[in-house]
């Protein structure tokens, strides 16, 4: 019989002290089971709880058990032979590195405040991507092409990003950059965190100026998608043996094709679209979910 684990990460090292853990292994055996064990994945501030049980009606007991267990995050799945992933796939802006590169483009020109919030929208699933994108690249037409490459320069690594993929890559997974964004970001950000490949878009370029212009085919949720399903044909593996994390509404299809959909201080279309929600730690937490230990951890 298939087991359940439930991993709790905490905000900060040491949270998880011993009071914390026995509160825990109550909370799980106040979901009606008996046979429950700990194990520590990083002291005091990971632990995974195994429950000799796993169906659908027991799932959703224990996360709603564990809905405020405080400023952890919190991941109830199967302990199955598709725990550990591997595949990767992942966002770039706004979960791989911090902020939306297309925004930060835009303030070089002053624009900031007319794309960005085409870009919220785009995020919330209000407009259609696709169409959003246009919108706002049509208001980058005549800037230099050097805005890009100052706009790069100042891409910030989200917490825990290097480490996500470096340890992924360690243990054999294959990682996946894919970005509504553009390829002149995806490309130095995959270098940089160690991605096996990547996939933006492309801006269309003249004379060292932006045209306004997106070249086809459009990166959009139904690339996103296709491209855990192709990934994984490709490894040789069921997408159930595949995790992937991102932040906005074009990112769902890519969540829920994946094995393990994380959000990652996701839009409220993406908190209920997923139970895996990344809302209070980093993105190592990803590995702690898979079952990796601190010690396992690429430097």
């Amino acid at each position: 019989m298939t087991d359940t684990v439930i991993t709790i990460v905490a905000a900060r090292e040491n949270a998880l002290d011993e009071a914390s853990q026995a509160r825990a292994v109550a909370l799980a055996k106040s979901a009606g089971v008996e046979n429950v064990s700990l194990d520590i994945l990083h002291p005091a501030t990971a632990i995974d709880i195994t429950v000799s049980a796993h169906h659908d009606n027991l799932t959703a007991a224990l996360r709603a058990a564990f809905a405020d267990f405080g400023a952890c995050d919190v991941f109830v799945q199967a302990k199955d032979e598709f725990r550990r992933k591997k595949l990767l796939v992942a966002d770039m802006d706004a979960t791989m590195i911090e902020g939306e590169t297309l925004d930060e483009l835009a303030a070089h020109f002053g624009l900031k405040d007319k794309v960005a919030p085409i870009t919220q929208q785009a995020m919330r699933g209000e407009i259609d991507f696709a169409e959003a994108l246009r919108m706002r690249v049509a208001l980058l037409r005549g800037m230099p092409v050097s805005a890009l490459q100052e706009t790069l320069d100042h891409v910030r690594y989200s917490k825990g990003a290097k480490t996500l993929v470096g340890t992924m890559r360690r243990f054999g997974a294959g990682c996946v950059l894919i970005s509504g964004g553009f390829d002149f970001f995806t490309n130095p950000v995959a270098q940089t965190l160690g991605f096996n490949k990547n996939i933006g878009n492309r801006l269309g370029i003249e004379y060292d100026m932006l045209t306004g212009e997106v070249m086809q085919p459009i990166v959009d949720k139904n690339t996103k998608k296709k491209t855990v399903e192709d990934e994984s044909r490709l490894l040789g593996i069921d997408p159930r043996g595949a995790v992937a994390v991102g932040d906005g509404a074009n990112d769902i299809p890519m969540l829920q094709t994946a094995g393990a959909g994380v959000g990652y201080f996701g839009k409220p279309a993406v908190v209920a679209a997923t139970p895996f929600q990344i809302r209070h730690t980093d993105l190592t937490s990803i590995l702690y979910m898979q079952g990796y230990t601190k010690r396992e951890f690429a430097a």
